[in-house]
């Protein structure tokens, strides 16, 4: 087998498993493990993958797309999807935290048409709007300095008043989720402040992603998936990923 094609393989093998080890690969391909090693690092040269300790990882993901603006039209389907697994959490009479996040954006919507007497606190302006029209819902909103999209609330003020709520239940938004090394992160460091002060208030706290920010990263980790109930997501994670997520006593949910 030629180099590229072995390194194509090993590229193919990556994007399915999210990680290569040199010893199986040395025994797949009929190599030594020297030879693997100088291919992970040629390959990591290339910018594909990050080496680690006995192997390599797939090259996480920072797609720089900070407002939300240019978010909330991507992966709709999915968001919906999540949005109906984190509907079906909420109890009647609960209050429910809904942060900035687009795929809290669709939790608004179904909750825009449900009938359960419920009160809703929250710091996005669109979710205010969208859930003003439900006479069923008390709506609380938790203002203080707009943010750099101009769609919510962040700050000093916003975290005063979070610091005195106990939500039953609050689902936040991430732009990366790094099971293996048990963070969630997001871009911007205020909003970060903002979601951790509300996962530390809440009785239950689930982050809301699309399976694709398994494998994406913010610029800011601002809690530990150990601090959660749970990981909302829209398709199966891979088994190792399940077992860490597992470890931490975080629930898996899908739709």
């Amino acid at each position: 087998m030629f180099l590229e094609e072995r390194q194509e393989n090993i590229m193919n093998m990556l994007t399915r498993d999210g990680k290569v080890r040199v010893k199986e690969l040395s025994e797949l391909f009929r190599v030594t493990e020297d030879c693997i090693r100088k291919d992970l690092g040629a390959l990591e040269k290339q910018g594909k993958l990050k080496r680690t300790y006995g192997g390599a990882v797939v090259l996480r993901e920072n797609i720089h797309t900070m407002e939300v603006s240019k978010r909330r039209n991507s992966d709709v389907e999915a968001k919906r999807r999540i949005a109906q697994a984190a509907v079906d959490l909420i109890h009647e009479k609960d209050m429910v935290f809904l942060d900035i996040s687009t795929s809290n954006l669709a939790i608004a919507e179904f909750l825009a048409k449900d009938q359960r007497e419920l009160t809703v606190v929250t710091n996005m302006i669109d979710i205010l709007v969208i859930l003003a029209r439900n006479p069923k819902i008390r709506l609380v909103f938790a203002g203080g300095k707009i943010n750099k999209s101009r769609d919510g609330f962040w700050g000093g003020m916003t975290l005063d008043f979070i610091s005195h709520l106990k939500p039953d239940i609050a689902f936040v938004g991430a732009v990366g989720v790094d099971v293996q090394e048990n963070s969630v992160s997001t871009y911007d460091i205020e909003d970060g402040i903002n979601k951790a002060a509300i996962v530390r208030a809440s009785k239950r706290a689930y982050v809301v992603a699309e399976a694709k920010k398994l494998s994406s990263d913010g610029n800011y980790n601002y809690v530990t998936l150990d601090m959660l109930s749970g990981l909302i997501t829209d398709s199966l994670p891979a088994e190792d990923i399940r077992q860490v997520a597992s470890s931490y006593g975080v629930e898996i949910i899908l739709p």
